[in-house]
């Protein structure tokens, strides 16, 4: 796409001429600056003996609070494997129980997309960043309100993503409010994800009975149930317990049901510190960490080797209101000691929340409050980075311009992650010796600096780096409003699904769609 690429090229706005650095072509994958799966792991908030100390501590937990709440299904199926059912109804878990689940647990997976060039491997410290949420609303930047959102707009911001090379994965964001019908929601969400990209998908269900009716969807799309336990594109995000220390009987049944039909299974443990989880970021990360270790003894108790990621997601209370503060320096931290440093100690994939905004707009809040907890993520090695792109409000508002801006933003912070290459090439003397000795005493136009311009550095697609003489020339942009530019050209170019079109009709035939 020429909109990213990196020569010289010149435009006009409002009659005059100016320099913008564009490129002329797309990169081929092996000179890209950045791309899917860069290894983190430099950033550690967390000691080693913190790390140990927090497992050990979620041990005693699991052994002597244990959860409660599991389904009938769920007692046969951990008890048969171990646990402890007590007269209190609460579930037990011995040291030995689940040190033998994480022998089986699966490690090393791949979460396929349609698209193989878009599988991601998730393996030690590689990291991935994509989309997640249940935004009841959409932000509409140019009226600054916000509105319901709809199966459209989720069909739209799949249709983003799939063109956004920084963003890795899509995970429903938002939630269809303009379809009534609970079952038919779930239908919606599938198609329109499965729709708008053919990366890796992500989505959740209202309710047990409905996962039969939404893999009949998904091996309509995959061309056969067959193709599809081959390479499963869809996984579940599985809210599997209610903090503190609770199962959620409904999604516990439908975990059982997804991971019966071949869905990887994200295990998601959502408490809130100060709230649902203990206040001390600590303490909120070994209760999230001892739920998810549940949470792995069910599912290798159930189908051992299933894939399943590591989902500690312990978000952050504003003490003072008791609201959720998704932007927050403790957010940040939660998500990179807690999340990475725990999914890495367990050698298990991990996957958590990072770059949610508090901020209602796509302003300068919520510039920081992205990109710092961002950065923490993928410095620190998490493999999944959920919900990096487009989230406002702590969660309640998705903004399709915020998705646009946070692929810049994305592309700066996997730039970070890569880090600094030095090699004997790198640090040879030998340009510095001809230039500074022989040559004109610059390095603009050397064949070392034209050489790396494409694999040392990356270009944003929206933010702007003009000098203010240039930026007056064309035309004073506003950042926001590039972004509604670019937003409104992709959409234009989408195509309207990325399902094969007699599949499509068929679908449509079968199910309601709305979009």
């Amino acid at each position: 796409m020429a909109e990213e690429c990196a020569v010289a090229a010149s435009r006009r706005s409002g009659g005059r001429a100016a320099r913008v650095a564009l490129r002329s072509a797309p990169l081929a994958e092996n000179i890209r600056p950045v791309r899917p799966g860069l290894s983190g792991g430099q950033y550690k908030p967390l000691t080693e003996a913190n790390v140990k100390r927090i497992h050990e501590a979620a041990l005693d937990a699991l052994e002597q609070i244990g959860l409660a709440n599991a389904p009938q299904s769920g007692v046969e199926i951990m008890t048969g494997a171990g646990a402890i059912l007590g007269e209190d109804g609460r579930l037990r878990f011995p040291r030995a129980l689940v040190e033998d689940m994480l022998a089986l647990a699966a490690r090393d997976i791949t979460l396929f997309a349609r698209d193989p060039k878009q599988d991601l491997e998730l393996s030690g410290t590689r990291v991935y960043y994509g989309t997640a949420g249940a935004a009841v609303h959409v932000v509409d930047v140019e009226k600054r309100e916000y509105r319901e959102s709809t199966a459209k707009d989720l069909l739209n911001a799949a249709q983003l993503v799939h063109r956004l090379d920084n963003v890795h994965f899509f995970q429903r964001a938002m939630v269809c409010r303009d379809v009534s019908d609970n079952f038919l929601m779930d239908i919606n969400t599938l198609y329109a994800c499965c729709a708008g990209t053919t990366k890796h998908v992500g989505t959740s269900f209202s309710d047990p009975s409905h996962v039969e009716g939404c893999f009949d969807l998904i091996h309509m799309i995959a061309g056969g149930e067959e193709q599809w336990r081959a390479r499963p594109f869809v996984s579940n995000s599985n809210c599997f317990v209610v903090p503190p220390m609770k199962f959620a009987e409904e999604s516990c049944i439908t975990m059982e049901k997804c991971i019966r039909g071949g869905m990887p299974i994200l295990l998601l443990s959502a408490g809130q510190a100060g709230a649902t989880a203990p206040a001390p970021l600590a303490t909120a990360i070994v209760q999230a960490v001892a739920e998810c270790l549940a949470g792995v003894v069910y599912v290798n108790a159930l189908s051992p080797g299933h894939p399943a990621v590591f989902g500690t997601w312990p978000f952050v209370s504003d003490l003072r209101t008791g609201a959720m503060s998704g932007g927050s320096g403790e957010q940040a931290l939660l998500s990179a000691g807690g999340c990475a440093q725990m999914h890495q100690f367990y050698r298990l994939p991990g996957g958590a929340a990072a770059g949610i905004a508090d901020a209602k707009l796509p302003d300068m809040q919520a510039g920081w409050e992205q990109a710092i907890s961002n950065v923490m993520a993928g410095l620190s090695g998490l493999n999944m980075v959920y919900e990096s792109v487009g989230m406002h409000a702590s969660l309640l508002g998705f903004c399709l311009e915020s998705l646009v801006l946070g692929d810049d933003m994305l592309g700066q912070v996997q730039r970070c992650i890569r880090g600094i290459d030095v090699t004997e090439d790198t640090v040879s003397l030998e340009t510095m010796r001809s230039v500074c000795l022989d040559g004109p005493g610059h390095y603009l136009g050397h064949p070392q600096t034209l050489g790396l311009m494409q694999t040392e550095y990356i270009y944003p697609a929206v933010a702007d780096r003009t000098s203010p003489k240039e930026w007056v020339e064309i035309g004073r942009p506003d950042l926001v409003a590039r972004a509604i530019e670019r937003k409104n050209r992709i959409l234009a170019e989408a195509a309207p699904s990325l399902i094969a079109p007699e599949v499509d009709r068929s679908i449509r035939e079968r199910f309601g769609i709305y979009c």
